[in-house]
């Protein structure tokens, strides 16, 4: 066993939030960072392009850990595919490229659970400190931050026809999901930057590289955290099954930010979590969290799918010779659909009006996405993604061995209760009512998903039984909270261990209505200061829709 490496801070996962604090701690040269990562740096073409996201998403590879989970009792008892991320960037390297925020009345529901400072004006100045959206800052966005968000920039009409389609519907229109308010059908700000993906890695890892205090470790695969005497004070690491143990040792703090999966299962092979589950796999207790790896929530989601009378989808981009064509022309010149995430356009809906806000998303998608892309359909075509955005069922993360290298049980849940059925039937049929109408007549083919033959109620639950799956947004399972049962405070450190946070997606106590990449960032821009112990970013005030509502 190696122990030669010390810093102050050690970072464990470079995804999301890994990537900003690493960047925001070594910003001003007085504090040693190392960061460690499990997966490989990320050079590939695949991940800069943007069109690579339906390369790297459906299949396990060198930048997607490929998690399955256990079976699903109420989807049949299938077992569902868990694409993360693994590499520098992590899930912003793999993702959509999709910057949402979640609704404002998200961060209040934290603050109302008396989580001080985590409140929306709380949160607001963080995300705008991490943005830069490219027509400039407002109210609610940011003009000079590491994370670019663009405007789509395709002129596929598709996009627009959703949009039209929504309102030919009934439904509002909003023009920034991010803004003031968040109802309704629009177009999606996206991380891409002059046509290449603006992972957390490219906007906040990179530019911080050349920093003599920062030190980036990748292929280092966290085994375990080192406590003693109920402080956190190195981390154990190795290259990967067999591979030499090596230690790093962390003067002020190490810092988990491994995600939702990876960063409950590392606290409990550390000794950090429910004691019955430990014992069974011979681990030293040194907090008995039982929490750990409980509360996770996700983003359940189905898909309808029409076939397109138009060559217009990413099916005709990227058959016979095109993909070859498309490939260099984005090589070349960053050019083409190459540069494109097939995803331009969305909506945030209510299946309910005496909701205070929508409780399901839609991403219409230029493709035929069955199986996360895995089965091939040799046609053109578009897909609506229809996801409940706030689930009732909570799933669990937990050891299955003491091995470290061994993945966790993955149990999600889902479906477990009845308004969440009821909610993705309602998003059903709210997305064929929209594929339906007169504005996608001239792109409108054949309904492949569900099907002429799904009609009922009954088959509608059905079919979403045998076909729902994951639309990669799980959160929750190290729960923030203020009562004695959650595993970090509001401070996000780590009860009963000193020296010790996590930084991620895992801390949600709550799923916020939408993607979840800009969210971990803002948490991690928000953390960074708590480590610090700089002031808080004052509080700001940006109006949204449903407040005048309400008012009125």
């Amino acid at each position: 066993m190696v122990d030669t490496k010390r810093a102050d801070y050690v970072i464990i996962g470079a995804g999301s939030a890994g990537c900003t604090l690493a960047a925001r701690l070594s910003e001003d040269g007085a504090a040693k960072v190392a960061l460690l990562e499990a997966g490989p740096r990320d050079t590939s073409l695949l991940v800069r392009m943007p069109a690579g996201a339906g390369r790297l998403i459906p299949t396990k590879n060198e930048h997607n850990w490929g998690f399955w989970t256990e079976p699903q009792a109420h989807l049949n008892n299938r077992k569902l595919f868990w694409p993360r991320g693994r590499g520098l960037g992590g899930s912003s390297s793999i993702n959509g490229m999709i910057y949402i925020r979640g609704h404002a009345r998200d961060y209040d529901q934290w603050r109302q659970m008396g989580l001080t400072g985590w409140g929306y004006r709380d949160v607001l100045p963080y995300f705008r400190r991490s943005e830069s959206l490219e027509t400039g800052a407002d109210l609610w966005h940011g003009g000079d931050g590491p994370l670019h968000v663009s405007r789509p920039a395709s002129h596929n009409p598709l996009y627009k026809a959703f949009i039209q389609a929504g309102a030919a519907a009934g439904h509002p229109v909003t023009r920034d999901f991010n803004g003031r308010q968040q109802e309704g059908f629009g177009p999606y700000q996206l991380t891409i930057k002059d046509g290449e993906r603006w992972s957390a890695s490219f906007a906040y890892l990179r530019p911080a590289l050349e920093r003599r205090n920062l030190e980036v470790i990748p292929e280092a695969y966290a085994t375990r955290i080192l406590i003693e005497k109920g402080r956190a004070i190195g981390v154990e690491y190795a290259g990967g099954p067999g591979k030499p143990v090596q230690r790093i040792y962390a003067d002020k703090e190490v810092l988990l930010t491994a995600g939702a999966v990876q960063s409950p299962q590392i606290l409990q092979l550390s000794g950090v979590g429910d004691p019955d589950l430990l014992g069974k796999f011979g681990i030293t207790v040194h907090a008995p969290l039982t929490e750990v790896g409980r509360n996770m929530q996700d983003h359940l989601d189905v898909c309808v799918i029409n076939e397109c009378t138009k060559p217009i989808t990413a099916y005709s981009a990227q058959k016979g010779f095109n993909q070859i064509k498309t490939g260099l022309n984005y090589i070349t010149r960053r050019q083409g659909p190459g540069r494109q995430n097939f995803l331009e356009s969305g909506a945030f809906l209510k299946t309910r009006k005496e909701l205070d806000r929508p409780d399901i998303q839609l991403h219409l998608v230029a493709a035929i996405m069955i199986d996360h892309g895995n089965t091939r359909v040799e046609k053109d075509g578009f897909t609506i993604h229809a996801c409940q955005l706030r689930p009732e069922s909570l799933g669990t993360i937990a050891l299955k061995s003491a091995d470290p290298f061994a993945e966790p049980a993955i149990d999600p849940n889902y479906l477990a209760t009845e308004l969440d059925l009821r909610t993705m039937r309602e998003a059903v049929k709210i997305s064929r009512d929209v594929a339906n109408q007169k504005p996608l007549d001239f792109l409108r083919g054949e309904e492949i998903r569900p099907g002429k033959e799904v009609r009922t109620d009954a088959e509608i639950d059905a079919w979403i039984r045998a076909t729902a799956e994951t639309i990669y947004h799980p959160v929750g399972t190290c729960r923030m909270g203020v009562d004695d049962r959650a595993v970090v405070d509001a401070t996000l450190k780590v009860r009963g261990i000193e020296g010790l946070r996590v930084v991620d997606a895992s801390v949600m106590p709550t799923l916020v209505g939408g993607n979840t990449n800009a969210p971990t960032i803002m948490i991690a821009e928000k953390a960074s200061d708590m480590i610090l112990g700089r002031k808080p970013m004052a509080p700001e005030d940006a109006p949204i829709a449903e407040d005048a509502e309400r008012a009125a």
